[in-house]
Protein backbone atom coordinates (compact mmCIF):
# COMPACT_ATOMS: atom_id res chain seq x y z
CA UNK A 1 0.00 0.00 0.00
CA UNK A 2 1.46 3.38 -0.99
CA UNK A 3 0.59 6.66 0.60
CA UNK A 4 0.85 10.01 -1.08
CA UNK A 5 2.17 12.91 0.94
CA UNK A 6 0.34 16.15 0.26
CA UNK A 7 2.31 19.38 -0.17
CA UNK A 8 0.96 20.63 3.17
CA UNK A 9 2.15 17.45 4.93
CA UNK A 10 5.54 17.75 3.21
CA UNK A 11 5.79 21.40 4.30
CA UNK A 12 5.14 20.45 7.92
CA UNK A 13 7.81 17.76 7.74
CA UNK A 14 10.44 19.62 5.73
CA UNK A 15 10.33 23.21 6.96
CA UNK A 16 12.48 22.60 10.00
CA UNK A 17 12.20 25.37 12.54
CA UNK A 18 9.08 26.92 10.97
CA UNK A 19 7.46 28.82 13.84
CA UNK A 20 4.32 29.91 12.06
CA UNK A 21 1.31 27.91 10.90
CA UNK A 22 1.01 25.64 7.87
CA UNK A 23 -2.52 25.16 6.56
CA UNK A 24 -3.56 22.61 3.96
CA UNK A 25 -6.79 21.68 2.15
CA UNK A 26 -7.76 19.11 4.78
CA UNK A 27 -7.49 21.52 7.70
CA UNK A 28 -10.48 23.20 9.35
CA UNK A 29 -8.80 26.61 8.94
CA UNK A 30 -8.29 26.15 5.18
CA UNK A 31 -11.49 27.67 3.77
CA UNK A 32 -11.28 30.98 5.63
CA UNK A 33 -7.49 31.12 5.10
CA UNK A 34 -7.70 30.83 1.32
CA UNK A 35 -10.30 33.57 0.81
CA UNK A 36 -9.18 36.94 -0.56
CA UNK A 37 -10.93 40.31 -0.71
CA UNK A 38 -12.21 39.89 -4.29
CA UNK A 39 -14.85 37.16 -4.04
CA UNK A 40 -14.55 36.53 -7.80
CA UNK A 41 -11.12 35.01 -7.12
CA UNK A 42 -11.57 31.40 -6.00
CA UNK A 43 -8.18 29.73 -5.89
CA UNK A 44 -7.13 26.68 -3.93
CA UNK A 45 -3.52 26.70 -2.78
CA UNK A 46 -1.83 23.43 -1.86
CA UNK A 47 -0.15 25.12 1.12
CA UNK A 48 -0.88 28.30 3.03
CA UNK A 49 2.08 29.26 5.21
CA UNK A 50 1.58 31.94 7.86
CA UNK A 51 5.12 32.81 8.93
CA UNK A 52 5.97 34.13 12.37
CA UNK A 53 9.11 35.95 11.21
CA UNK A 54 11.40 36.64 8.26
CA UNK A 55 13.19 33.29 8.67
CA UNK A 56 9.83 31.54 8.25
CA UNK A 57 9.24 33.48 5.03
CA UNK A 58 12.60 32.26 3.73
CA UNK A 59 11.73 28.67 4.70
CA UNK A 60 8.41 28.85 2.82
CA UNK A 61 10.06 30.34 -0.28
CA UNK A 62 12.69 27.60 -0.16
CA UNK A 63 10.02 24.91 0.17
CA UNK A 64 8.15 26.22 -2.88
CA UNK A 65 11.40 26.41 -4.88
CA UNK A 66 12.51 22.91 -3.88
CA UNK A 67 9.18 21.42 -4.90
CA UNK A 68 8.69 23.50 -8.05
CA UNK A 69 5.45 24.99 -6.70
CA UNK A 70 4.09 28.35 -7.79
CA UNK A 71 4.34 30.99 -5.09
CA UNK A 72 2.14 33.93 -4.10
CA UNK A 73 2.70 36.37 -1.26
CA UNK A 74 -0.34 37.86 0.47
CA UNK A 75 -0.13 41.04 2.48
CA UNK A 76 -3.69 42.25 2.90
CA UNK A 77 -5.30 39.97 0.29
CA UNK A 78 -6.87 43.00 -1.35
CA UNK A 79 -5.43 42.76 -4.88
CA UNK A 80 -8.29 42.87 -7.39
CA UNK A 81 -6.57 40.43 -9.74
CA UNK A 82 -6.00 37.92 -6.94
CA UNK A 83 -2.20 38.05 -7.06
CA UNK A 84 -2.04 37.12 -3.36
CA UNK A 85 -3.15 33.57 -4.04
CA UNK A 86 -2.46 30.70 -6.42
CA UNK A 87 -3.98 27.35 -7.37
CA UNK A 88 -1.99 24.26 -6.30
CA UNK A 89 0.96 26.29 -5.05
CA UNK A 90 2.20 27.96 -1.90
CA UNK A 91 0.67 31.11 -0.46
CA UNK A 92 2.79 32.96 2.06
CA UNK A 93 0.21 34.81 4.14
CA UNK A 94 1.95 37.63 5.98
CA UNK A 95 -1.05 38.49 8.18
CA UNK A 96 0.74 37.44 11.38
CA UNK A 97 3.63 39.83 10.69
CA UNK A 98 2.02 42.95 12.10
CA UNK A 99 4.34 45.48 13.63
CA UNK A 100 4.51 49.23 13.32
CA UNK A 101 7.30 51.35 14.77
CA UNK A 102 7.17 55.11 14.36
CA UNK A 103 10.15 57.44 14.73
CA UNK A 104 8.39 60.80 14.84
CA UNK A 105 11.65 62.75 14.93
CA UNK A 106 12.86 61.17 11.70
CA UNK A 107 9.30 61.03 10.33
CA UNK A 108 9.83 57.36 9.46
CA UNK A 109 7.67 54.29 9.98
CA UNK A 110 8.85 50.68 9.93
CA UNK A 111 5.97 48.42 9.03
CA UNK A 112 5.58 44.64 9.09
CA UNK A 113 4.49 42.83 5.93
CA UNK A 114 1.09 41.84 7.31
CA UNK A 115 -0.08 45.38 8.10
CA UNK A 116 -2.82 47.19 6.26
CA UNK A 117 -2.86 50.87 5.44
CA UNK A 118 -5.65 51.46 7.96
CA UNK A 119 -3.35 50.20 10.71
CA UNK A 120 -0.49 52.37 9.46
CA UNK A 121 -2.76 55.42 9.21
CA UNK A 122 -3.90 54.93 12.81
CA UNK A 123 -0.32 54.60 14.07
CA UNK A 124 1.10 57.56 12.13
CA UNK A 125 -1.94 59.70 12.97
CA UNK A 126 -1.03 59.52 16.66
CA UNK A 127 2.03 61.65 15.79
CA UNK A 128 0.29 63.97 13.34
CA UNK A 129 1.95 62.17 10.44
CA UNK A 130 0.53 60.64 7.28
CA UNK A 131 1.88 58.44 4.52
CA UNK A 132 1.33 58.76 0.77
CA UNK A 133 -0.56 55.50 0.57
CA UNK A 134 -3.72 54.09 -0.95
CA UNK A 135 -7.31 55.05 -0.31
CA UNK A 136 -8.73 51.78 1.04
CA UNK A 137 -7.86 50.89 4.64
CA UNK A 138 -7.87 47.11 4.12
CA UNK A 139 -5.16 47.20 1.44
CA UNK A 140 -1.89 45.51 2.43
CA UNK A 141 1.16 47.72 2.81
CA UNK A 142 3.57 45.50 0.84
CA UNK A 143 1.40 44.96 -2.22
CA UNK A 144 0.37 48.58 -2.58
CA UNK A 145 3.90 49.87 -2.01
CA UNK A 146 5.58 47.50 -4.47
CA UNK A 147 2.80 48.13 -6.99
CA UNK A 148 3.57 51.85 -6.94
CA UNK A 149 0.89 53.11 -4.59
CA UNK A 150 -1.56 55.80 -5.58
CA UNK A 151 -3.54 57.78 -3.04
CA UNK A 152 -4.78 61.19 -1.98
CA UNK A 153 -1.28 62.49 -1.15
CA UNK A 154 0.40 61.28 -4.36
CA UNK A 155 0.41 64.61 -6.21
CA UNK A 156 2.20 66.39 -3.40
CA UNK A 157 4.43 63.64 -1.96
CA UNK A 158 4.83 61.10 -4.76
CA UNK A 159 3.90 57.45 -5.02
CA UNK A 160 4.10 55.21 -1.99
CA UNK A 161 7.15 53.43 -3.42
CA UNK A 162 8.90 56.80 -3.86
CA UNK A 163 8.90 57.04 -0.06
CA UNK A 164 10.24 53.55 0.66
CA UNK A 165 13.55 53.65 2.53
CA UNK A 166 16.37 51.15 2.82
CA UNK A 167 17.55 50.35 6.33
CA UNK A 168 21.22 51.12 5.65
CA UNK A 169 22.25 51.84 9.22
CA UNK A 170 20.53 48.82 10.76
CA UNK A 171 18.64 51.26 12.97
CA UNK A 172 15.37 49.49 12.34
Amino acid sequence: MSTTVTPAQAARQEMSGFRGVVIGPGDAAYEPARVVYNAMIDRRPAVIARPADAADVARAVGFARTHGLRLAVRGGGHNGAGLGTVDDGVVIDLSALKSIEIDPGERVARVGGGCTWGEVDAATGEYGLATPSGIIATTGVGGLTLGGGLGHLTRRFGLTIDNLLEDRAGKW
